[in-house]
């Protein structure tokens, strides 16, 4: 079976992502494609990941597991979702390191899933903005605890998914940058489904729709109902232009407040989060998916 783990690294946009998939359940399911509830494995797998830190699986777990988790459901492909499989918000980040422990969970699920094909999907986010959406409003004292005394400007994605790679070597990541979402909407969905990108999916515009104007989406529907046949990048450069006419200017902002943070801080964080992910280019396994 093909299993798609994904993960949206504390993106705002993660778990509008499970909705979108949970919207399509049915026609998927019709397809060989799974969209099992979260209810039915997030806290499975995270008893499962708190015993394998003492002892291996048994040898019938991924039976049982998948009995659990499918409920008599047949398919070729399934798609968990959980923004925290990699720990919670309190351990994002520590000692320098995002999601530390990505590479232990990585073992643990291809220990669970012994025998099936994992393909990890998961949401990047320039730390500027990172660290503030999972730290909340921290003191100084706490964001240096957390920091382990490392300048948050050597925070490194490419880190994290070298890592990963180093703990499931055979394992495909496709990653993309939260700040590119809007544009990319329709085919991480299509992706995570393995889809064609001429596909139709449920709510391929539901993003979009929570980001721009009532007046700008009936326009936008208006616009694509008009000229059919674009192709995947058309579309992209159709929805960058409504969202720079239409965007609802509070929906787009981000968070960018921590304690001593100045503009230039801000700057240089982002500058690196630019550099980085041309490093992120160069990691075998790993696709990073261009607006």
């Amino acid at each position: 079976m093909q299993v798609i783990i994904h993960t949206g690294a504390h993106c705002t946009d993660g778990d509008r992502i499970l909705k979108c998939l949970l919207r399509n359940k049915q026609a998927f399911a019709d397809r060989g494609i799974a969209v099992p509830g979260p209810g039915r494995y997030r806290e499975l797998l995270g008893h499962s990941f708190r015993a394998m830190s003492a002892a291996a699986p048994a040898p019938d777990a991924r039976e049982v597991l998948m009995d659990a988790i499918l409920d008599e459901e047949h398919a070729d492909r399934m798609i968990l979702s959980n923004a925290y499989f990699f720990g919670s918000r309190r351990l994002a980040v520590r000692d320098g390191q995002l999601y530390p422990a990505a590479p232990e969970r990585v073992r643990y699920l291809h220990k669970l899933f012994q025998g099936d094909r994992l393909t990890l999907f998961m949401g990047l986010r320039n730390p500027a903005s990172f660290l503030p959406a999972v730290m909340g409003n921290p003191t100084r004292e706490q964001l240096a605890e957390v920091l382990g005394g490392t300048d948050p400007g050597k925070l490194r994605w490419s880190d994290c998914l070298r890592r990963i790679h180093a703990a499931a070597p055979d394992m495909e990541m496709i990653v993309w940058c939260n700040e590119d979402t809007p544009l990319l909407w329709a085919h991480i969905i299509r992706q995570m489904a393995g889809l064609q990108p001429d596909e139709k999916i449920v709510g391929g515009f539901d993003l979009l729709s929570d980001l721009i104007t009532r007046e700008g989406m009936q326009k936008f529907r208006a616009y694509l109902h008009k000229h059919t046949g674009l192709n995947e990048n058309q579309k992209r450069s159709v929805i960058a232009a409504f969202l720079e006419s239409f965007a609802i200017p509070e929906r787009m902002e981000e968070e960018l407040d921590l304690p001593g943070w100045t503009e230039e801080l801000v700057e240089e964080l982002s500058d690196a989060y630019d550099d980085d992910l041309r490093r992120i280019r160069q990691i075998p396994g790993v696709t990073l998916i261009d607006p």
